[in-house]
């Protein structure tokens, strides 16, 4: 009876193993055929299977926007505020090459702020890593406002050493 027993969950064991496998081959040619056909690298999908684990996450790579306004609250905390321009390319459908920025607003706390203030400046290029946030703030004339932003926890600086020095 025991050897049944073993031979049962060996099965299941092997049918988790296979559908697992069905899957990966799935995603692989999905991600491979959408990008033959945009351009893009292969995406591994192995690495599908750790993205279960993002829940929010943000990961960018631009232009700061403006020079980076530090704030030191009350408590000493520092606060930094920037915002992040993101360029994309693509061809429209008459076949002339199109440009499209998007920005974003990004925050920074403590030693990543302090990071930013050094040496993130206006046109700098940097990569962050964050999570988006959404609030809402009310204006001096009373008006409600809503805002999203990228709470960075990580940010690296990409570009040639001297490019953009602070002064």
């Amino acid at each position: 009876m025991k050897s049944c027993r073993i031979n049962k969950k060996e099965a299941e064991q092997k049918l988790k193993i296979k559908k697992r496998e069905n899957a990966l081959d799935i995603i692989s040619k999905s991600f491979k055929n959408h990008s033959k056909g945009s351009g893009g690298s292969n995406i591994n999908p192995l690495n599908i299977f750790s993205m279960s684990n993002l829940r929010n996450k943000v990961q960018l790579i631009g232009n700061v926007g403006n020079n980076p306004e530090m704030t030191v609250l009350e408590s000493g905390k520092k606060v930094i505020r920037f915002s992040l321009a993101t360029n994309e390319n693509y061809k429209n459908a008459k076949g002339e090459k199109v440009e499209s920025t998007n920005w974003h607003n990004m925050v920074a706390w403590g030693k990543t702020a302090e990071i930013v203030e050094k040496y993130a400046v206006k046109g700098k290029q940097i990569a962050i890593e964050g999570k988006l946030t959404s609030r809402s703030y009310e204006t001096k004339e009373g008006e409600k406002r809503y805002i999203t932003e990228v709470i960075v926890s990580e940010v690296l600086l990409l570009g040639a050493k001297n490019e953009n020095k602070a002064a």
